[in-house]
């Protein structure tokens, strides 16, 4: 048994004396079956030696009564031990899936969702598997072989070195079995987990499947994955059907061993019938438990490989943790400070931020601009400590971010991602999930700032329509003018908008950036925008390159000077708005005032 599945037992712990009551179930099954050949042995030497009936039918009615005892106790056994392994479970899932909300952004980055997803139910219930079946069924196999053993060497020791001397090659077939199984087990839920991962891509991206008419690629794609688990499963079920006949092989020739040499000692009149009877049947007994290990020993295998994959998720390290002398972030002005900033995720050998240094006063309106992967995402997820800086510091008010509480620093930021994700409620509860608390006129508030409230009104429920996994059931725009609306909410101190209007049309983006300019007022906001008419009426423009702050400013100051602000202004921010972007003149300035500085 592993080391993990050692440690998936400690989850027994609140179901200890369900537990306990399992093993005494088992303790009376197994206390049922080794009194049995008893009754048959005093049955065959003095019923029916001495024909004498009214004994054998007091030993028959034995038999019954013991089989109904360990009928009711199997019966309790599976019960209690079913009960205990469901709590188990219970328990295992809730605290796998608190600490995937606590991992860092970072874990997520690396992590498939198909291997999550596989983590949380398949593999939780395998190790349920074991708790509630094989580990009860080991207890109980553990407690019939002592009870063997000591029954065995009572009746007769020669007999019983006879048998014990089959259990060497039987135990070295079972060592040989289990070592095999266990990788191969570990590479199963690996496969399971690349299927589900298929799986859960091709669902969550079918409209790009059908739009590209990929089905076939996608099918073979899927048949591929679902071969190699076949292949795997296939290889697990031969290694067992080779083993188990061997092991049989071994018990029969035993038995087969022992009845000869029992023979010849009735015979010499050593033992009686009976005794023989009775030995072969505790016989049974000893080897019953080496085969419930042997077809335990794939369980085990099976279990002890998800418990290993369910303890990397546990055991993985939080990243973006909380310090334990975290304080609440007071009451914030929304300044910001980026203090030598430097980011590099984990894994990689390069830097996506390196020096980055600026102030944003409060009330200020900054747009954070520069090309395809020059950090702008990266930077302003530094804010609410999505990621942690890994040189410098981010200060809001003059406080470290990583000083103060998770809850505190995120509940005074509120942040418009890329991608709007929503959850597969009802609209009001989806722009109410950073507020669940608020009332139905501040969510109408919130949706009309948005420019949400007219097409939510013009849906067949309303406000309580549902809107499907993920939001599917609305536009790419309708997705985000609810993420806007569930940003401005929880009317956060700082707001975060990364590039927020990118799937609205430029009515619904002009009449949003009216409402929004109001909104700002008495807000520090992060734009990073791919609109020009946003990055115009920023107070600050922030432009990135490769990672660093390479020009400050406003859109007219940076325009008369920066070549590199105007080439991105021109290739990436113009062409939304019509506006021409004199690059040649922003050039020819930008290198005058180099040949000035020089």
């Amino acid at each position: 048994m592993s080391r993990a599945l050692l440690r998936a037992l400690r989850f027994m712990h609140s179901y200890r004396l369900t537990a306990a009551l399992a093993v005494l179930a088992v303790l009376t099954a197994a206390a049922a079956g080794l009194v049995s050949p008893q009754i048959l042995r005093l049955i065959i030497d003095r019923g029916i030696a001495e024909r004498d009936m009214g004994f054998i039918a007091m030993g028959a009615g034995g038999l019954i009564a013991a089989a109904a005892l360990g009928g009711v106790a199997s019966f309790l056994q599976g019960f209690l031990s079913a009960k205990a392994s469901h709590g188990v479970a219970f328990d295992m899932r809730n605290t796998i899936f608190d600490k995937l909300q606590r991992l860092s952004f970072s874990y997520h980055d690396r992590a498939s969702t198909g291997q999550l997803i596989t983590r949380v139910t398949s593999d939780v219930d395998l190790v349920r598997e074991f708790v509630g079946g094989g580990l009860v069924q080991a207890v109980s196999a553990v407690l019939l072989l002592v009870g063997a053993v000591v029954l065995l060497l009572a009746m007769d020791v020669t007999l019983a070195l006879v048998a014990f001397a089959v259990v060497p090659a039987t135990l070295a077939v079972l060592l040989l079995f289990v070592r095999k199984l266990g990788p191969m087990f570990r590479e199963f839920q690996a496969r399971l987990a690349t299927l589900n991962t298929v799986l859960q891509e091709n669902v969550a991206g079918v409209r790009v499947v059908r739009a590209f008419a990929r089905e076939d690629f996608e099918i073979d794609r899927y048949r591929v994955a679902d071969t190699a688990l076949l292949e795997q499963g296939m290889s697990v079920r031969r290694t067992v059907a080779n083993a188990f006949p061997l092991l049989f092989g071994v018990g029969t020739f035993g038995v087969g061993v022992v009845t000869v040499v029992g023979a010849v000692r009735i015979i010499d009149g050593s033992i009686t019938v009976g005794q023989l009877v009775a030995f072969t049947s505790y016989l049974f007994l000893l080897l019953q438990p080496l085969f419930i290990i042997g077809f335990g020993a794939q369980q085990i295998a099976r279990a002890s490989a998800s418990a290993e994959r369910l303890f990397e998720v546990l055991d993985a390290p939080i990243e973006v943790a909380e310090d334990p002398d975290a304080t609440p972030l007071p009451e914030s002005s929304g300044r910001v400070e980026f203090r030598e900033v430097s980011l590099r995720y984990p894994g990689d050998t390069r830097e996506t931020l390196a020096g980055v240094s600026f102030t944003v006063e409060p009330d200020t309106v900054v747009a954070i601009v520069g090309a395809t992967g020059s950090g702008k995402t990266s930077l302003v997820n530094l804010v609410p400590r999505f990621y942690d800086a890994t040189g410098g510091a981010v200060l809001i008010d003059d406080h470290d971010v990583r000083d103060v509480t998770l809850a505190s620093l995120r509940s005074s930021i509120g942040v418009v991602m890329q991608d709007s994700v929503l959850f597969s409620g009802a609209v009001r509860e989806n722009i109410a999930y950073g507020r669940p608390d608020a009332t139905d006129e501040a969510i109408e508030a919130a949706a009309r700032a948005a420019q949400a409230h007219d097409f939510i009104t013009a849906l067949p429920d309303g406000y309580a329509t549902r809107v499907g996994e993920r939001g599917i059931k609305l536009s790419g725009g309708q997705r985000q003018r609810i993420a806007i609306a569930r940003a401005l909410l929880i009317d956060p101190r700082i707001l975060i908008m990364d590039d927020s209007t990118s799937s609205v049309d430029a009515e619904t983006e002009a009449a949003l950036r009216a409402n929004l300019d109001e909104l700002m007022a008495g807000r520090t906001v992060f734009v990073v925008a791919q609109r020009l008419s946003t990055v115009r009426r920023a107070d600050l423009i922030v432009v990135l390159d490769d990672g660093r702050v390479v020009e400050t400013g406003t859109h007219d100051e940076l325009l008369a000077t920066s070549c590199t602000y105007a080439e991105i202004a021109a290739s990436q921010l113009a062409g939304a708005d019509g506006e021409h972007i004199d690059v040649a003149g922003s050039c020819a300035a930008d290198e005058e005032a180099g040949e000035a500085d020089a």
